[in-house]
């Protein structure tokens, strides 16, 4: 498929993905195994855009206040040594093996999406932190977070797919934070997983230059647009498209697979 093509493709998916936090890793990856590009290089392409992409909306949420700067900081700097090691340690795994994990990561996140959220949990225990966001507070359970985030981080590394699939519907289930925040620094903690995994793949002398950066350019622009129209949407509409958009990717992979 022509690379400017592919990159029209990058920007459509990027508008939709940014909306919900995302930042369309999961869609940037499987649009280009469909094209047929490998597995490792898909993936490392799909971290480079995502990058780029979620750089761009990051700057915007923040400037809305849509961030919380010490939960993404906790959760930033877990995600990233546990991304940068799945990124290099991805070109290790058998493709067909990658796809179907890929899948299952996906369907289970859409699935965790649909639920309702847990009510707020007391702070009266040592493992649970205190956070404040315009003038409300949550709380976070560390016993919980801290390993669902390393796996998650490991996981969108090794795969190339963004951490956003599965932070988002951490931070509402699990903190009871509305979605436009969950949505905000979910879009930070993508931002510094995605530099993490691209760098793990650069170590390990992934990539393609020439394809990747006209297909980041779609991204940004993409990015762009979608943030814009992610400060005017109604969370209840985001959260459902979050979970629609995941099925969809997760029931095309497993096609591509059996196929």
């Amino acid at each position: 498929m022509n690379v400017w093509i592919l990159a029209v493709i990058i920007m459509l998916i990027a508008f939709l993905m940014t909306m919900t936090g995302r930042g369309g890793g999961n869609f940037y990856v499987l649009t280009l195994v469909l094209s047929g590009i490998s597995m490792n290089l898909s993936a490392s392409t799909g971290q480079f855009i995502l990058m780029c992409s979620s750089l761009m909306a990051t700057i915007l949420f923040s400037k809305q206040k849509m961030n919380n700067w010490k939960l993404t900081i906790i959760l930033g700097v877990l995600i990233f040594v546990s991304a940068i090691s799945g990124g290099f340690l991805g070109q290790y795994f058998n493709e067909r093996l990658l796809k179907g994990i890929f899948a299952v990561v996906m369907f289970l996140a859409a699935l965790l999406m649909l639920r309702k959220p847990k009510q707020h949990l007391k702070s009266d225990h040592k493992w649970i932190i205190s956070l404040k966001s315009k003038g409300d507070e949550y709380h976070v359970n560390l016993l919980v977070t801290v390993p669902i985030v390393l796996v998650t981080g490991f996981i969108s590394g090794m795969v190339g797919v963004s951490g956003g699939s599965f932070l988002v519907p951490l931070m509402l289930l699990t903190m009871s934070l509305p979605m436009h925040i969950a949505i905000g620094t979910s879009t930070t903690l993508v931002t510094i997983s995605a530099a993490a995994g691209f760098f793990g793949h650069l170590g390990a002398g992934i990539f393609n230059p020439y394809l990747a950066i006209p297909l980041a350019v779609g991204g940004l622009i993409g990015g762009f647009l979608g943030t814009k129209m992610a400060l005017k949407s109604k969370p209840k509409n985001l959260k459902y498209l979050f979970a629609g958009t995941q099925i969809i990717a997760s029931v095309i992979m497993i096609i591509n697979i059996l196929s």
